[in-house]
């Protein structure tokens, strides 16, 4: 049906389109007609930027190569998710108020004794989810397109368009397709072909390998309200190993990014881990995809932007991506849609000012702080079994919580963080992860000990 009307348009301005469907530009200024975007992925940060730039009047087109699809994931989202982007609370599988993090040696941690009363962590299914945010986008005007994007043209001066270049999978109307637009939204994941087309820099990715487990009813009803988190060397090298409830079924997985070949024997370590709670269950459905480690090196090419996953917005210690997803790609839309209001153009400049700073100031240092965290804690099993101890704290559960469940960095307590700084001290003391740097400072605090009593020893002689 889409590519049936691009017919139509451009059969009226005599442009064949026997073989070759074409969403060509209207022939006036860019001031007195509204601004064309093509937004490539149909995912929570392709869904969320069609649906902002729609809603301010743009011409949006919202190409997804795989609608019955969904890219594997836990499907844990923070709560300020549900009202910020309008989510049905219908559309929750599971509202978990009890997190397990469980640490090589088997210590659990029960990470929800700080919950707040009537708070908790919403389970969904990324199909049920998508799906959702493409037709609220569509409802808005944005125009679905069902296709492969094969290239990107690029413009030759800063006022010729974009012309994008697919593959419809259409049922209606298959065959190829071009899309003239101003700008284009990249937003179809780590292995980006819209990045690729801009020269927007490689980064490292992770492979999530994930299987949906039906259980029997009775250890379907243990994770009722319960999400298992599992650490250590023989579910993931560098990330943890995952037991999340969903409507009919778990879902069980890992993540790695430096044992990728590896993904399949770190599958099994999961479910060995999790194995007499799982006992008796039937494989539904195996997924596998790439996922970012860190940020693009350029997030905004010309008039290109990048957001999701496609931009690297995936936080390291957590693997947390749905809310940065959708708020990225919101931010990005209503860029676009506010600079073309104001000046009738869309510029990288006026991108990385109205989108990318907008960005950073509210989400930079909260990925770098979890990074730093990844690097201390998912070192060894050492650093794993410190990370499980401090998940005891109720101090350290009450700030994670403020900050996942609102997504806010919350200012802390000072006392608390001075306590909190003494205990991961003491944490990764004893579990051996500061090594010789603390036998070397405690041969220091020796050696002071016995300079101070040997002055005391002179002084009393005196």
């Amino acid at each position: 049906m889409a590519a049936a009307s691009y017919c139509t348009l451009t059969a009226r301005i005599a442009i064949s389109c026997s073989a070759t469907t074409t969403a060509a530009a209207s022939s006036s200024s860019s001031s007195s007609r509204p601004l064309r975007v093509a937004v490539v992925g149909g995912g929570p940060a392709g869904a969320s930027a069609a649906e902002a730039l729609a809603s301010a009047g743009a011409r949006t087109f919202l190409l997804e190569r795989s609608p019955a699809g969904a890219k594997p994931c836990g499907g844990a989202i923070p709560l300020c998710m549900l009202d910020e982007f309008a989510i049905p609370r219908d559309l929750v599988d599971r509202r978990v108020t009890r997190m397990r993090v469980v640490s090589p040696s088997n210590l659990a941690a029960d990470f929800s004794r700080a919950l707040p009363p009537g708070a908790h962590i919403p389970m969904l299914r990324r199909e049920v989810l998508d799906a959702f945010l493409r037709r609220r986008a569509a409802g808005a005007g944005a125009q679905l397109v069902p296709g492969l994007v094969t290239s990107l043209s690029l413009p030759a001066g800063p006022a010729d368009p974009y012309l994008v270049h697919y593959i419809s999978s259409s049922a209606d109307a298959a065959g190829r397709g071009v899309l003239e637009v101003d700008a284009v939204v990249g937003a179809d994941g780590a292995n980006s072909r819209v990045a690729r087309e801009v020269g927007a820099g490689d980064y490292t990715t992770a492979i999530a390998f994930q299987e949906r487990i039906r259980l029997p009813d009775a250890a379907m009803a243990y994770y009722d309200d319960l999400a298992e988190m599992y650490v250590g060397g023989d579910v993931s090298p560098d990330f943890y190993g995952w037991v999340f409830p969903k409507c009919d079924h778990v879902a069980v997985g890992t993540g790695t990014v430096a044992a990728k070949p590896e993904i399949k024997r770190l599958q099994s370590g999961i479910r060995a881990r999790a194995a007499p709670k799982i006992a008796g269950g039937r494989v539904v459905k195996v997924e596998a995809h790439p996922i970012p480690e860190h940020p693009r090196p350029r997030r905004v090419v010309g008039r290109v932007a990048l957001v999701g996953d496609a931009a690297g917005y995936v936080t390291r210690c957590s693997g947390e991506g749905i809310y940065f997803a959708a708020k990225s790609g919101r931010l990005c839309g209503q860029a676009m849609a506010e600079e073309w209001a104001r000046t009738g153009a869309v510029t990288e400049a006026g991108l990385r000012r109205g989108y990318l700073r907008r960005w950073d100031d509210e989400f930079l240092l909260m990925f770098r702080f979890l990074d730093l965290l990844q690097r201390v804690f998912y070192g060894g099993n050492a650093g794993r079994e410190a990370l499980v101890e401090m998940c005891a704290d109720e101090y350290v559960q009450r700030r994670t919580f403020e900050s996942y469940l609102y997504k806010r960095m919350v200012p802390g307590e000072p006392w608390g963080d001075l306590r909190l700084l003494w205990r991961t001290v003491a944490s990764m003391v004893r579990c051996g992860v500061i090594g010789r740097e603390v036998e070397h400072l405690r041969r220091l605090e020796l050696q002071l000990q016995a300079y101070r009593q040997e002055n005391a020893c002179a002084r009393s002689r005196l």
